[in-house]
């Protein structure tokens, strides 16, 4: 995700001098503060029942989001996930490069069904988080097997992939640009309205889908509104779609099905 401009609205709330807020604000290099009294638009990023979270003024009434896999893998709908269609070969062999990371949700979902998952996040808070979320999950159960196939990059993606030797190249390279808001749901959803104000937009987006065409060995697949134009003007050869969103396909070479 982008933007470094975006990191500089955001502060460190820690009311109570704690040290990890403080090695996390010196970390991020952003202003500690004690009360979360700011405007409507201000962010602040804290702890909140040992998870690292991101949210407003109290008085606004919005729960502060965290990345939480062990309530996505509580939550998920087994037979819906039509990434996993698009994702297509032998998912507990792929190695998959999620070039936008963003809340992680896309990769622990293909994580969760075997597929080796390097995360690209290049918004340090955004990255922070994940951390966070991947920390947590190696200490449960539930999900630990799941969250070992998951490695963190902080560097964007379109350095790494720029850099790829051919013996690093990934099966399976993802995009998920910042989709631009519709304002048709009521919560655009209040988290997804947090999120978009915290990370800006992809204004990159297309040159990345250059670059993941050159490195991916198997296909690229991007994930776009239903009713969006194909990212950087290239039809797909095909596209998995469902009612709020589209997968759109690029193979390069077949998988190897013996």
């Amino acid at each position: 995700m982008s933007d470094a401009a975006a990191v500089q609205s955001v502060l460190v709330w820690n009311p109570d001098g704690e040290p990890r807020s403080s090695a996390l604000a010196a970390h991020l290099n952003l202003p500690e503060v004690a009360d979360r009294d700011g405007g409507s638009e201000q962010l602040y990023l804290f702890f909140q029942d040992q998870q690292l979270v991101v949210g407003r003024n109290p008085r606004l009434r919005e729960k502060p989001f965290a990345i939480d896999f062990a309530k996505q893998f509580r939550d998920r709908h087994r037979g819906k996930e039509l990434l996993l269609k698009a994702i297509g070969g032998r998912r507990a062999e792929l190695r998959i490069l999620d070039a936008t990371a963003g809340l992680g949700r896309d990769s622990f979902l293909l994580a969760s069904y075997g597929a080796t998952v390097t995360l690209c996040e290049r918004n340090p808070i955004v990255a922070a988080m994940l951390a966070d979320g991947i920390s947590r999950g190696q200490y449960d159960p539930d999900i630990c097997e799941m969250v070992s196939r998951m490695e963190l990059q902080t560097t964007g993606a379109h350095s790494i992939l720029a850099a790829m030797s051919e013996t690093q190249q990934p099966d399976v390279v993802y995009l998920d640009p910042m989709f631009p808001e519709s304002g048709k749901s009521a919560l655009v959803k209040k988290e997804m309205r947090l999120f978009h104000s915290l990370v800006g937009m992809d204004n990159d987006a297309d040159a990345l889908l250059d670059l993941a065409l050159q490195a991916a060995k198997h296909r690229v697949v991007v994930k776009r509104p239903p009713h969006a134009p194909p990212l950087g003007g290239r039809p797909p050869q095909f596209a998995v779609t469902g009612k709020a969103v589209r997968f759109d396909v690029y193979p390069l070479k077949a998988f190897n099905k013996s």
